[in-house]
């Protein structure tokens, strides 16, 4: 698996922890093991515990190990070690280009082998946003960036790359519908209580296993839709919704160019239209109206249905990203997440069940909502952040590429610079 540090992975393998301190002494010798450990190959077997390696062998360990140094240069001196307990704590290690940050649990008993670690962001020497912004540019294809500052008076821009620039998002586009929902909600139109069927299914995501038309409550459904991205919860919300409600919200909450966006397609007729089989009516829906493409929705509801999809033509290489997709700029998104922050309501802890990056990143914000997108040449990350001090902020970024996957991990670790670097100085 590539870059460890970027995906700040979880490796805590289930054990009972004890609270006795005669176990203090041995965390730091542990702590002082992993030094050498990260340099080079060799003692795995005497440092983790069988469970541990169970789940991560000692040739991942290894290929983990490699990509950090890549990446940092060699591990150099161990940094500071704080213990929560005498079982558990975190420990830094300074590389020669950054200092690592770690969570490390020991198991209670003698010999006390490691059995968690995890990443928890790395922080470069010298880094600043204008180095993030240097290296989205660096990424092939094209990238779009916005950092703001949320105030009444509107957005105080902090940091941008081509902030009018429409992007293909992937499933960004949900953040319209939960948007119409809380609009629908503060409007006394709808409960998040209200129940009704799961009436779509589309592709990816827990309920596609669920019974036809099981009844869910609107909240249930976009907690789905959000933190876990569920299709078929989104394209059910969205139709229950009401198309032309969401298109008309994605128009309220400020989006530049809704020509080129509307309407917002559901999941199972962007796979549609994405089809090789579909080239035709994809580009003659991306020349057409929006009065004209709404028809064609309507006309070709069988054609562009999850059952007619053949997911394994769109689901490997990127498909269509210029023409079968949900647009918006970091203008646009940014606008979104701040019409959020003024009337979501029970939209915001939502999104916040997922915050799309490591726990301890995470942690530095006094609230940290997210939602974000990818699909093969696509991937999108957007944050709603309010900071120690109370201030709000939109951190949004996007990386489109037609001719090839992208390195997800690679993005994730920018943006996660980019939200430790804003929350350093909003202290």
């Amino acid at each position: 698996m590539k870059a460890l540090a970027a995906l700040a992975l979880f490796l805590l393998a289930l054990h009972p922890l004890s609270s006795s301190a005669q176990v203090a002494p041995a965390y730091h010798a542990r702590a002082e093991q992993l030094l050498p450990l990260l340099g080079k190959d060799g003692g795995e077997k005497d440092f983790f515990s069988d469970l541990f390696l169970t789940a991560v062998p000692v040739n991942q360990w290894r290929a983990l190990t490699a990509d950090l140094r890549r990446q940092y240069g060699e591990p150099q001196s161990l940094g500071s070690v704080r213990q929560n307990g005498p079982t558990a704590g975190q420990v830094e290690v300074r590389y020669r280009r950054a200092t690592v940050g770690f969570t490390l649990v020991i198991a209670p008993e003698a010999p006390n082998r490691v059995i968690g670690l995890q990443i928890v962001g790395a922080k470069q020497a010298d880094d600043s946003l204008i180095k993030v912004i240097d290296d989205f540019e660096a990424l092939p294809g094209q990238t779009a960036f916005a950092i703001a500052r949320l105030t009444d008076g509107g957005p105080q821009w902090i940091a941008t790359r081509a902030p009018d620039r429409q992007m293909a998002t992937g499933s960004s586009f949900k953040l319209y519908v939960l948007a119409e929902l809380a609009r629908a909600v503060e409007a006394g139109e709808r409960r998040w209580s209200d129940v009704i069927p799961l009436s779509h299914k589309s592709f990816s995501g827990r309920l596609l296993a669920y019974p036809d038309r099981a009844p869910m409550t609107l909240h249930s459904l976009a907690t789905t839709m959000i933190a876990e991205s569920d299709n078929s919860a989104a394209d059910t919300l969205l139709l229950a919704l009401g198309r032309e409600n969401v298109d008309a919200t994605l128009s309220r909450a400020g989006h530049a160019e809704a020509d080129a966006a509307l309407p917002l397609l559901t999941t199972a007729e962007a796979f549609a239209l994405k089809m090789p089989a579909n080239a035709s009516l994809r580009q003659s829906y991306a020349r057409a109206s929006i009065a004209q493409r709404r028809a064609m929705l309507r006309d070709h509801a069988a054609r562009l249905d999850a059952k007619a999809v053949d997911i394994g033509t769109v689901a490997e290489t990127p498909a269509s990203i210029d023409s079968a997709e949900w647009f918006a700029s970091p203008k646009d998104e940014v606008a979104l997440l701040d019409w959020l922050r003024r009337h979501g309501g029970e939209a915001l802890p939502i999104m916040a069940v997922n915050p799309g990056i490591a726990p301890a990143d995470a942690a530095r914000w006094k609230y940290l909502g997210y939602k974000g997108g990818s699909e093969p040449g696509v991937m999108a990350m957007n944050f709603l952040a309010q900071a120690k001090d109370g201030s709000w902020y939109a951190v949004t970024g996007s990386w489109n590429n037609p001719a090839a996957r992208l390195d997800e991990p690679r993005f994730v670790a920018l943006m996660t610079r980019a939200l430790n670097l804003l929350a350093e100085t909003s202290r």
